[in-house]
């Protein structure tokens, strides 16, 4: 959507505050021996306190309220009994409509003590994301800002995931511009316009370039295995750096 009037901006900030909060929530209430499940209505107890709804849950049907992914998951992995154990690497997604406004974010996390060495990926996915904000205002080549993150992954030395993407957010959960990559798509001749909300996120892989779906027909994992970080803010494109509507998630603390 395109913020036209202070009634957008003010919706967008509410429904942006339901998802950040929930998510910082979330990762602090997560710890060793608590099923994914348990951890999702959690969540879920903060949206519903919020009047969010669920974005996956009522959009696409998702068995959950929050997507929570564990170590090899890369992303959509859906609440089960499986129990969370030190070490463990946990990406969550929350994104929620409040008041007909829709925000997403997501963060990637080590729980507890990094006993399998996954913190190095961890911290490049939250430097990129910094970076790419940073740079992106109106008038700037979409694919341009593809190239910086798929850039920054291989100066740290991680790869991208090629089919997952950021997206225009507001009104409904995905909307145009789509196909926000993490890499350049020399075809893209898009820019990025002042006032659009956008939903932007990392997808930095160790081995993988590309993601499958398992037979859930929801939890995607790495083509070639190995792991994944995600971070992802919803923010509002200026003239100038970019509102981060989201950012009391605390992803970059």
């Amino acid at each position: 959507m395109s913020i036209s009037k202070e009634s957008d901006l003010l919706g967008m900030q509410n429904a942006s505050e339901a998802v950040a909060y929930t998510l910082k929530k979330m990762t602090q209430y997560a710890q060793p021996g608590m099923t994914t499940k348990e951890l999702d209505e959690f969540g879920a107890k903060i949206l519903k306190e919020f009047g969010a709804k669920s974005a996956p849950h009522s959009t696409y049907g998702f068995p959950g309220w929050t997507c929570i992914s564990v170590n090899n998951e890369f992303c959509h992995g859906i609440p089960s009994r499986r129990k969370l154990k030190e070490g463990d690497l946990i990406n969550i997604d929350v994104s929620a409509e409040l008041n007909g406004f829709w925000a997403d974010n997501g963060g990637s996390f080590v729980l507890g003590q990094d006993i399998n060495q996954h913190q190095k990926l961890v911290d490049a996915s939250k430097e990129i994301l910094v970076k790419t904000i940073s740079n992106i205002k109106g008038g700037v080549k979409i694919a341009d800002i593809g190239h910086l993150m798929e850039t920054e992954a291989k100066k740290r030395g991680f790869k991208v995931i090629r089919n997952l993407a950021g997206h225009g957010i507001g009104r409904g959960l995905h909307e145009q511009p789509d196909e926000l990559l993490n890499y350049k798509n020399k075809h893209d001749i898009r820019r990025f316009k002042k006032n659009s909300v956008v939903a932007i996120e990392t997808f930095t892989s160790t081995t993988s370039s590309y993601a499958d779906q398992l037979s859930d027909g929801w939890t995607m994992v790495g083509n070639k295995g190995g792991f994944m970080a995600q971070h992802e803010h919803t923010i509002v494109v200026t003239d100038n750096a970019p509102i981060i509507l989201t950012e009391m998630n605390g992803i970059f603390n």
